[in-house]
């Protein structure tokens, strides 16, 4: 299949039928069908912020497709109310928030639709359709208000006017995650709600892939990767949105853990729940254990009258024993193909009863910090959702008998809180709580203990990186040749939109020097945004993928992994060496604004379908970084708000999927996040970094901050900065993102790193094994395997205008102006041209934003411009060279706010010898 195939097809199979009485649907012939919601025209198709911020290829919208479809054997859709919507629009054009970072509303502005409306459509249709959209993202987390979480009043009362002359109505959610879902059962809809589904977002295949299931094209097949139940039953609904910290009280009982162990009255729609326009029979024909080994085959038969696929899901129920358990956890699960009528196949799940032992943070088993399978009776269930899978029988026995606790693998404590808190245990299906166990580590004397030997500075031997491609034994040797300035220019990432690497992407890393790349023939690697498809600030056009928890919902890591093929091959040819992406947070509250870019509440399916995409990424000639290592639950003060939390819940819920990706053996590169984790903000918290990513996962490959992270010290903790990069160097996390453009070498940003080298508080052995871990990278990217581009290739303008319209300025040394439309440059004698910039700009830290500087409708050089605090500030943006002639230079901002006061071009007489030249 195509790249857009598999983008069709993986947004088709991770939509959710969840509600189909009457089989409203599919749609199909004899059937007359109104269209409402604006969003069947502003069909979402991802996320805001950097995870949804592709140049799409192109996109596709609900009604567009609906109407493509419609012929004489098909259902029909009522065209007079399509034009309604239209001119409508005109009217009320969609709200991108002014193209503000974070900008665009949780909802769009409805049109009302009156009962008197609502009457004179339903005279001539049979049924309607209501489409729901939803937004957030990047720095804007949802809110329990309407509008947002809840239905806004102008959507209440459309649908209460819809169902009063409607009797088959179905709610289509275009949604970043899910929402609240319980009005569909409301008396106010007189049960005229038939039918229910989430179509996500779909990427460039959003609209193609909705309608073809509404049509009947298509069979659902997704199923939810998070409980659905008012927003109020979550049990960290309570404590989610603080903006100095969030206690995690609910400790391991997240998502269906907590509905299935203590509430599952509470459940509107089970954990792993989703319906088919067919009937599937499941029956388990072996099930066996072989020293823990569990073997589950069940052979599974269309019994309907239509295609479709179904998945078998496995779940585990261990004893509560001393730790208390959750009532059940997902322990392996198996789709099948496309089954078509009357057709059978036999799946298998296998699973180890030790991959799913419980951690004993505080020693009450008599083994701390192991993790432990408890004596007693294990028990297996299998079906199609986390709530009705049926217990299964292994012979004459209902379940596997541990005669004897026993720890699986013991660790060291790593990661635990220093703040006292109560958290939920599960006490013979009671809730109770406990106080949580504290972080008891001599932090100095461990990190003294496990300081990396230093490799001798040698100096210069005349070994290049191109000798350590052909041998790697020579690596140490290579990095001996390299003094403090150097190694220190390693650990500094660049960008955004830096020309030493492709234009436009996120970050570039690697020989950013002239000594580095010259001298040492270091290349520059460079990452783009993910995890849906790849941003290009310059314009440039890229495949959207849908979004990650639509990606969940397909429970097939088969063709996930076919897809990231897809999207690796696209990298390879865009020439980026990393996406930055799968993200593989927890959906620990479905507030959390990115859960669109994450995949699920549970960190057991969420590690089998991001190893899947990094296999796919890997297997497409790329790779993946994934990211946001850990506990990044909430976007509000995402770079401040303290996430509290047992060590047991952190190992058990928040790493473990991190921890599935990196033993499956395909990673090489990590991002960590931007929160602090019990005190010590994630890019320099040794405990998570080197003592558990590091030393016991024995994870070798790179790892990088977050976009402008703050750190703080490693014991002591206290403030956080960004110039705190000995600390994250210390902590194991080796590379810092980013300082701008040129701003590496210089150290610009002012980093404690050389001071905290010549104090002892950093050890040249550290700084030394970063860097390993960074070049290590770089010799096994594709940036490798392509010939060493110039440090920065400069680009060469002709232009066709001879003759200066009137206004045109003349450059010869330097000119200093602002851009407008009517700007026109003169250029006198060919030669070099240093471009600058001067800007301020109002808006969050973190907010990312480019201004383009455009010669002749071509990008020649970018700004990356971030947040000034009220203050201009210049920056080097690029070199181009210019042939005699006028050119036309204009700006292009990829976000309001920016405000720029000064351009500068500056007449040079050399060609820098690191550059190339691309005409």
């Amino acid at each position: 299949m195509s790249f857009a195939d598999l983008i069709f097809t993986t947004a088709t199979e991770g939509s959710v039928l969840i509600k189909n009485e009457g089989k409203m649907l599919p749609l199909k012939k004899g059937d007359s069908v109104c269209v409402f919601g604006r969003c069947q025209k502003d069909f979402h198709k991802s996320g805001m912020g950097s995870g949804g911020s592709v140049h799409v290829l192109y996109s596709t919208v609900l009604i567009d497709e609906l109407l493509k479809a419609e012929n004489s054997e098909t259902a029909v859709f009522d065209r007079e109310l399509v034009n309604v919507y239209e001119e409508w629009h005109k009217e009320n054009p969609f709200d991108n928030g002014g193209g503000r970072w974070a900008g665009e509303p949780w909802s769009q502005k409805e049109m009302p639709v009156s009962k008197e409306m609502a009457s004179r459509f339903a005279k001539n249709n049979s049924k309607a359709i209501y489409v729901i959209g939803r937004n957030a993202g990047e720095d804007k987390d949802l809110q329990a208000v309407k509008g947002s979480w809840y239905l806004s009043e102008t959507e209440y009362d459309n649908l209460v006017n819809i169902c009063s002359v409607f009797d088959e109505v179905a709610v289509i959610f275009n949604t970043c995650g899910i929402m609240d879902t319980s009005f569909i059962n409301d008396s106010a809809f007189y049960g005229h709600i038939k039918a229910a589904a989430y179509v996500w977002m779909g990427g460039m295949e959003a609209g193609h892939s909705a309608a073809a299931l509404l049509m009947g094209k298509e069979n659902f097949s997704g199923k939810l990767s998070d409980t659905i139940a008012k927003i109020e039953d979550y049990p960290s609904t309570k404590n989610f949105g603080n903006e100095k910290e969030n206690i995690y009280e609910e400790d391991i009982f997240v998502g269906y853990r907590y509905f299935n162990t203590f509430a599952k009255d509470k459940i509107l729609y089970p954990f792993g729940f989703g319906l088919s326009y067919t009937e599937f029979k499941t029956q388990i024909t072996e099930c066996r254990e072989d020293s823990l080994t569990v073997t589950i085959k069940a052979e599974i038969t269309n019994t309907g009258n239509c295609s479709g696929k179904e998945t078998l899901e496995v779940y585990l129920n261990a004893p509560d024993g001393k730790l208390g358990k959750a009532s059940r956890v997902l322990a392996g699960f198996a789709k099948t193909g496309l089954l078509e009528k009357g057709q059978k196949e036999t799946v298998t799940v296998k699973f180890n009863l030790e991959d799913f032992a419980s951690y004993d943070d505080s020693g009450i088993t008599g083994f701390a910090h192991s993790w432990v399978l408890e004596e007693g009776k294990y028990y297996v269930y299998a079906g199609s959702d986390s709530l009705n899978a049926e217990k299964v029988s292994f012979g004459e026995k209902d379940s596997i008998c541990i005669g004897k606790t026993y720890a699986v693998k013991k660790c060291s404590q790593a990661g635990a809180p220093f703040k006292e808190f109560k958290r939920l245990k599960n006490e013979n299906g009671n809730a109770v709580y406990e106080n949580v166990p504290l972080n008891k580590n001599d932090l100095e004397k461990i990190i003294k203990e496990n300081l990396p030997k230093e490799i001798p500075f040698t100096g210069n031997k005349g070994i290049s990186f191109d000798d350590v491609k052909k041998d790697r034994n020579l690596m140490n040797d290579f990095i001996a040749q390299l003094d403090v300035k150097q190694l220190a220019t390693i650990v500094r990432g660049e960008g955004m939109m830096s020309a030493k690497v492709t234009m436009g992407i996120t970050a570039a890393y690697g020989g950013l020097s002239d000594s580095l790349h010259d001298d040492y023939k270091i290349p520059v690697a460079g990452c783009a945004d993910g995890p849906s498809g790849i941003r290009v600030d310059t314009g440039r056009e890229a495949s959207l993928m849908p979004i990650g928890t639509q990606i969940a919902c397909t429970w097939n890591p088969e063709l996930i992994e076919e897809l990231f093929i897809e999207e690796g091959k696209e990298l390879v040819r865009y020439e980026i060496d990393s996406l930055l992406g799968p993200g593989i947070n927890i959906h620990r509250n479905p507030l959390n604004g990115r859960n669109f870019e994450y995949l699920s509440e549970d960190p057991f399916l969420t590690g089998i379908i991001a190893a899947a995409e990094i296999r796919g990424l890997k297997k497409g000639g790329s790779s993946g970084t994934i990211k946001h290592y850990a506990c990044n639950s909430q976007e509000l003060c995402r770079n401040s708000s303290d996430s509290v939390l047992s060590e047991r819940a952190l190992r058990e819920i928040y790493l473990k999927g991190f921890e599935i990706v990196v033993k499956d053996g395909h990673l090489v590169s990590l991002m960590t996040s931007y929160n602090p984790i019990n005190g010590h903000w994630a890019a320099s918290n040794y405990e998570t970094v080197a003592m558990i990513l590091r030393n016991e996962w024995k994870y070798d490959g790179l790892v990088m901050t977050d976009w402008w992270a703050k750190m703080n010290h490693c014991v002591k903790g206290g403030n956080a900065t960004i110039k705190n990069a000995a600390y994250m160097i210390r902590a194991r996390n080796d590379i810092y993102m980013i300082v701008d453009n040129d701003g590496a070498e210089c150290n610009q940003y002012g980093d404690n790193i050389e001071e905290c080298l010549s104090n002892g508080e950093l050890t040249l052995g550290e700084l030394q094994l970063c860097v390993k871990n960074i070049l290590n990278f770089i010799l096994q990217a594709p940036v490798s395997k392509r010939p060493l581009r110039a440090l920065k290739e400069i680009l060469e303008f002709n232009t066709e205008c001879k003759a200066a319209p009137e206004g045109a300025k003349t450059v010869s040394e330097r000119i200093d102006f602002i851009p407008d439309e009517n700007t026109w440059l003169t250029v006198d004698h060919k030669g070099v041209y240093n471009i600058s910039g001067t800007y301020i700009k109002e808006s969050d830290d973190l907010s990312q934003s480019v201004t383009n500087i455009m010669i002749d409708g071509k990008p020649a050089s970018s700004l990356e411009c971030r947040s000034t605090a009220g203050v201009f500030t210049t920056v080097n943006a690029s070199q181009v060279i210019l042939n005699p002639g006028t050119y036309h230079v204009t700006l292009e901002h990829t976000k309001p706010g920016i405000t720029v006061s000064k351009i500068s071009f500056n007449s040079q007489v050399i060609t820098p010898v690191s550059m190339g030249v691309i005409k």
